[in-house]
């Protein structure tokens, strides 16, 4: 798939594969709205959450079930598909089954993982999103996008996902946003996708990462009228219940209207 053109592509889904039946059910609804209004669509899920701030909170169901898991999604919905990679020694084998490759923030400058994921994907003719760490700035992720084109992959997409910012809560800067959007970077400047959903964060305000679901969609339609390629969001049919992020993902029956207002907004600024 490709990044950067004239659709905006919505990039959403559980934080982490539960069941293969609900993640069907989250990825046909959102399929289905994205579609409606000519917006592209990717799903994501999570095989394993490596990065969980308890040691006992759920991670998913691993690399071989969670991978088939996708695969399945894909041929059942018709639809690319998108998930994290850890460690260098996972990137064949996601790149085997996923459109997308998925480079997690706290892990953007481990040069192995790039090259890895970027030789992977480059040799299936996937993209890679990398995720920019909360403690960079947005000129310091030329270094990433280096890696990862070096390593043989021209598809690469950068999300802003907040800024940390003390007192528990990332800031989103639009400013940097921007920036992002104009980086010069010998081979072309990568598509830029917005998280909504872990730019609503609170991280360490408890022994879990807390959150301000009822702000995803105004950073939404912001990031979308600033002029981004991607949108990232998170939703589950009760977030409340969710096995991760469940204080900031969506609940999937409001999707559809913020798809709709997301694709008028695109339309507005002549997108």
């Amino acid at each position: 798939m490709r990044f950067g053109g004239d659709s905006l592509v919505i990039i959403a889904g559980p934080c982490v594969i539960e069941s293969l039946e609900m993640c069907i059910e989250i990825g046909r609804v959102v399929r289905d709205a994205c579609a409606s209004h000519g917006l592209a669509y990717v799903f994501k899920a999570s095989f394993d959450k490596a990065n969980r701030t308890s040691l006992g909170s759920p991670r998913g169901p691993g690399a071989e079930e969670g991978l088939g898991h996708l695969r399945s999604i894909r041929e059942q919905l018709g639809v690319p598909v998108t998930t994290d990679v850890h460690e260098a020694g996972q990137a064949s084998a996601v790149a085997d089954a996923v459109d997308l490759l998925q480079i997690p923030a706290f892990l953007c400058r481990q040069t192995d993982l790039l090259q890895a994921v970027g030789r992977a994907a480059g040799e299936r003719g996937r993209a890679v999103n990398i995720k920019k760490g909360q403690f960079l700035s947005p000129s310091e992720m030329r270094g990433p996008i280096v890696k990862v084109r070096d390593a043989g992959c021209g598809q690469i997409v950068l999300t802003e996902r907040g800024t940390f910012f003390g007192y528990n809560r990332l800031v989103n800067d639009f400013i940097g946003l921007g920036d992002m959007m104009e980086l010069d970077i010998e081979g072309g400047s990568p598509a830029v996708c917005f998280d909504a959903t872990h730019s609503a964060q609170l991280p360490g305000a408890s022994s879990t990462t807390g959150g301000r679901r009822e702000r995803v969609p105004m950073l939404a339609k912001a990031a979308v009228a600033a002029g981004v390629d991607a949108v990232f969001m998170e939703c589950h049919p009760d977030p409340e219940r969710a096995a991760s992020d469940a204080s900031t993902m969506l609940r999937l029956s409001d999707i559809p209207a913020l798809i709709a207002q997301l694709a008028a907004v695109r339309r507005a600024v002549g997108g």
